[in-house]
């Protein structure tokens, strides 16, 4: 049996742990500020009763600055995007250094709800707050409220759980992101009438999900020459999406337009260049990318709809940083903008 602190010897970072939340909760609590709930708050302040902890304690560990703890969960099998995601926060670590706060980087399949779940219950209550590319499925979304529960403070980075207690969504808006490939394949191929076919990562990542909702909302209602192909679920990975757009090509003689979703563009673009089809189909995309860029800038691609990968970085910190020490956060400084990016004003 783990033999408790003595009397005037507890410090806050006991409280937390027999109270099974993080110490950012429990400074919370201590001085009535609001995010905890009464549930949490009864056990925190049982907890203090037990332990006999003086507060004053508290005051002074604040004062000596601790250190906060800060993790970002994201996809094992790194698509160059999230790969951006990861180098950029490899420099908002040295810069933390000074804000007394650490960052770490957990890498698990975003694709499986267990595993991704799995992650969040092991790593999350070592933190004080955690950024996860979430996939919206409820073994998840429950995993991420027990963390809230406990104290943790949890951010979504690219793909959103609405319906989960996350504090905050750092992302652009996923739906107009859809209405706008869906806008710019109808316009691109001027009056023509043909097939457009999806390709998404998974349809369980609300982004995915969301991109796909609004291009149907496009092409079903101003685009009635188009057909909607049934969306089909490569994973982001190369091989898998060449091996769907070849079976796509050789299926639709009259396959007009391609909407990559999600990653993977190398295999699709591979798939078209080898079909010969590269420059009758329009082809839009994701994310900036040495692939995409390079697509574009032969024809392959007609355009990529691009978020800034060093923004969302730097939001999410910003985010988690104020949350855990309830600072206001700037609405406006966190809005993550969609650009459409073609050949003519690659970054």
């Amino acid at each position: 049996m783990r033999e408790l602190p003595t009397a005037g010897m507890v410090e806050i970072k006991d409280v937390a742990r027999e109270a099974g939340v993080s110490t950012a909760t429990v400074d919370r609590v201590l001085h009535d500020r609001p995010g905890v709930r009464d549930a949490t708050m009864r056990r925190v302040k049982d907890t203090i009763e037990r332990l006999g902890f003086q507060p004053h304690a508290a005051a002074a560990e604040l004062a000596r600055g601790r250190r906060q703890r800060f993790c970002f969960v994201m996809p094992k099998t790194l698509n160059l995007f999230m790969a951006d995601i990861v180098e950029q926060l490899g420099a908002i670590r040295r810069q933390l250094a000074a804000r007394r706060a650490l960052i770490d980087v957990v890498e698990t399949d975003v694709f499986d709800a267990d595993a991704l779940a799995g992650t969040l219950e092991a790593v999350g209550p070592r933190y004080d707050g955690l950024a996860v590319v979430a996939l919206d499925h409820p073994r998840v979304r429950i995993a991420i409220d027990e963390l809230v529960e406990s104290g943790v403070v949890v951010v979504t980075l690219v793909s959103d759980i609405p319906s989960s207690r996350r504090a905050h969504y750092v992302g652009v808006n996923n739906i107009a992101a859809g209405r706008t490939a869906g806008t710019l394949i109808g316009r691109l191929l001027g009056g023509r009438a043909g097939k457009v076919a999806i390709i998404a990562g998974s349809l369980l990542l609300r982004d995915h999900a969301e991109r796909l909702f609004g291009v149907q909302q496009v092409i079903a209602t101003e685009y009635p020459g188009l057909t909607l192909l049934p969306a089909l679920e490569g994973r982001d990975d190369d091989d898998d999406n060449r091996v769907l757009v070849s079976r796509l090509l050789a299926e639709h003689s009259d396959l007009a337009a391609i909407y990559n979703i999600g990653a993977g563009a190398t295999g699709i673009g591979d798939a078209l260049i080898e079909a010969r089809r590269a420059q009758e189909v329009v082809f839009i995309g994701h994310d900036v990318t040495p692939q995409t860029r390079r697509f574009l800038i032969v024809g392959v691609m007609d355009a990529v709809l691009s978020q800034n990968p060093g923004r969302e970085a730097r939001s999410a910190t910003r985010v988690l940083l104020a949350l855990s020490r309830n600072e206001p956060i700037i609405a406006e400084q966190e809005r993550i903008d969609i650009h459409v990016i073609v050949r003519d004003n690659l970054p």
